[in-house]
């Protein structure tokens, strides 16, 4: 949940609850140019391609929203091991409950639904594609090609290498 005095998300897509009715309601959301280049300040990527997430919402007998989503994006990353720009595919499904304010369960059960309360009757499904791919991205990007340095191959000569004891024949 955002906090009042927090700045509006870069990539908002607000819907009321009561237009989900009691049958599933399905909405796709997609990031203009404008929010992808906001959201690249916010989740640190050097850039994001496309940003398109697809929600089927269903109403539950507590009064929540259950949500399945699949995520799609193509961001650009850098390499952990070259250094190097390379552009990342993303691609996750996931599932959530909104629920009222106020009525979030105590349950810390790693293995359940998270919980995202919502206020005013408005859930935000932009905000919820902006959680979701930043859980997704690899907090390690790798550039398919790129390879570790043999570290066997190279011996590390160091300053102190000629103050070293010489060791005598046997």
């Amino acid at each position: 949940m955002i906090p009042a005095h927090a700045p509006p998300p870069e990539f908002s897509r607000p819907v009321a609850v009561e237009r989900i009715g009691i049958a599933a309601y399905d909405m796709t959301v997609e990031a203009t140019q404008a929010e992808r280049a906001a959201l690249t300040t916010r989740l640190k990527l050097q850039s994001i391609g496309a940003l398109i997430c697809r929600f089927r919402l269903r109403p539950t007998p507590d009064g929540a929203i259950s949500a399945e989503g699949w995520l799609d994006a193509l961001v650009t990353q850098t390499c952990v091991v070259s250094l190097d720009d390379f552009v990342a595919p993303v691609s996750d499904h996931f599932h959530v409950r909104f629920v009222p304010e106020g009525r979030e369960s105590d349950d810390i059960d790693p293995e359940s639904e998270d919980e995202i309360p919502y206020s005013h009757g408005m859930i935000d499904l932009g905000e919820i594609a902006t959680e979701q791919l930043a859980l997704a991205l690899d907090p390690w990007p790798r550039k398919p090609d790129a390879t570790l340095p043999d570290h066997d191959a190279e011996t590390p000569t160091s300053p102190f290498a000629a103050l070293a004891p010489k060791r005598l024949p046997t």
